[in-house]
């Protein structure tokens, strides 16, 4: 996982303003770590909390069509190179997917990308995909 707290605001206000350095940095840490904590506590049977959470909010959004953009990842293999792109979407009850939006990172989270990227490609070689 990637955190971009530069795009992560409250009430329009980026949180890179509103939380203090080191504290965000934590924030940061636990969020790049939160599937490990829930695995760590429930042991087993804990893959889909995330995704079924996130596919919740997603689905709300489109039938109270609330105009909301989500974080997704576009990764794509082209034979044995596999390459990464963040990516912001909004969708709608009517218009369905109705924007993507390309977000432009910096070195460091570019570089943080790539290595979550060929973390994914691990896995992929590990089970065959």
């Amino acid at each position: 996982m990637v955190p971009l707290a530069r795009y992560s605001t409250v009430a329009g206000i980026p949180i890179t303003e509103l939380i203090e350095p080191t504290r965000l940095e934590a924030i940061i840490q636990r969020t790049r770590d939160g599937g490990a904590e829930i695995v760590k506590h429930l042991k087993t049977g804990s893959a889909f909390y995330a995704p079924s959470a996130a596919a919740t909010e997603m689905v709300e959004a489109i039938l109270k069509d609330k105009k909301r953009s989500f974080p997704a990842r576009r990764i794509s293999r082209a034979s044995t190179a596999l390459t990464a792109s963040t990516l912001a979407c909004r969708a709608s009850w009517r218009a369905g997917l109705e924007q993507i939006i390309e977000i432009k990172l910096t070195a460091e989270e570019d570089a943080a990308l790539k290595k979550s990227a060929e973390a994914v490609k691990e896995l992929c070689a590990v089970i065959g995909v």
